[in-house]
């Protein structure tokens, strides 16, 4: 098997589809990947024992088609030295050797035998195929990965929930402290459902997915779900689980309505959280009708701060606790100029979201509050 491939093209699918393996595999034989010739089409494969990720690359002059497997790391440290020329590929189907060859010289180097490679299952017969834009998805996930929880215990909360709903789309995260929805008006999925998408599958999405592209298929059953788009296709194990009624979580009634310059505020969280105990990380909130005063202190190293912020608060003077590592999170993952939060009492979780909210999309953020002692 010989084929002609461009050095770059070939380097860019091969970082692509590292994503998804794992630095240390239970089975040795994911540490490579799986390189499979057909016809003028090179596919590149690669996964864990959760994901699989399939990437494809023109090629010229082929010669016989056939698969082989070659140790991950090592493909990826040859073709960066020398991605900016043609490679030739020349590969003995008998005894596995690998000679790579490009303008000034040649690598020659053993891969493994391509029938030890795990291969995909197929969905079930009671799948579901269908199709969302590409920006829709990417910015669903974008809006909501930061959220997720990296507790194993609760496994469900590791992943973005997708809520499916004939007019609507709804990708949901938590970690418990903080609670995030952005829900999408302007697409029309044309069914009904839900699924749990694992992290590191959202994240691997997020980073590929190209928002000016084509839709992107989907094709999903109770285990898996498989994301066609591009170049690439991504098949992931989903999350097992019955996910919290995100719902019933957000507070009905916060009748305190308060707005403020996201980035002044976030950046006045991020310095008076520098004198905060690093313990809790807790800043006190004290609002009234035209400003925030916020405060933080470490009564173990005897040092505080105090920040001011101009508002347009509407309400109950409050005084109200928030951890400032979340908010800085929830902060710096809202778009616009201006945020709306809404409160309550000091016992209840505030609500945040972008002032203008961008047409057919509605993002929110709950953030819990934390005691305050006087």
């Amino acid at each position: 098997m010989r084929f002609n491939v461009s050095g770059k093209a070939l380097q860019t699918q091969l970082q692509a589809v590292s994503k998804v393996i794992n630095s240390k595999n239970a089975l040795s034989i994911l540490d490579n990947f799986l390189l499979s010739v057909k016809g003028e089409t090179l596919y590149v494969t690669g996964g864990d024992q959760e994901n699989v990720m399939t990437a494809t690359v023109e090629i010229l002059d082929a010669d016989g088609e056939g698969e082989i497997a070659i140790l991950a790391k090592r493909l990826l440290e040859v073709v960066k030295e020398v991605s900016n020329q043609p490679l030739v590929f020349d590969i003995n189907q008998e005894t596995k050797e690998v000679s790579l060859t490009f303008n000034n010289g040649h690598f020659s180097f053993m891969g493994i035998d391509a029938a030890e490679y795990p291969r995909k299952k197929d969905h079930e017969e009671e799948s579901e195929d269908f199709e969302l834009p590409a920006d829709v998805l990417a910015e669903g996930l974008e809006g909501t990965l930061f959220a997720i929880s990296n507790d194993t215990i609760r496994p469900i909360m590791t992943g973005v929930f997708v809520d499916i709903e004939l007019e609507r789309l709804t990708f949901v995260s938590s970690d418990t402290h903080k609670l995030v929805k952005f829900q999408v008006d302007k697409v029309a999925p044309g069914l009904t459902g839900n699924f749990i998408l694992p992290g590191k599958a959202a994240n691997v999405l997020k980073g590929l997915i190209d928002k000016d592209g084509d839709p992107v298929r989907i094709v999903k059953d109770a285990k898996s779900a498989t994301f066609d788009f591009g170049t690439y296709t991504l098949t992931t194990r989903l999350i097992k689980g019955t996910y919290p009624n995100y719902k019933r979580v957000f507070p009905k009634d916060n009748p305190f309505r308060m707005v403020v310059n996201r980035e002044s505020l976030l950046n006045a969280v991020r310095r008076v959280a520098l004198f905060a105990s690093k313990a809790s990380n807790l800043i006190k909130f004290t609002i009234d009708s035209t400003q925030i005063v916020m405060g933080g202190q470490d009564l173990d190293y005897a040092t505080s701060a105090e920040e001011r912020v101009d508002c347009d608060y509407q309400g109950n003077p409050m005084t109200i606790g928030f951890n400032s590592t979340y908010m800085v999170e929830v902060l710096s993952n809202i778009k616009g100029e201006d945020v709306e939060i809404q409160l309550a009492d000091p016992a209840r979780p505030g609500l945040f979201s972008p002032l203008e909210q961008q047409q057919g999309i509605e993002v929110v953020m709950l953030q819990m509050p934390m005691q305050v002692i006087e």
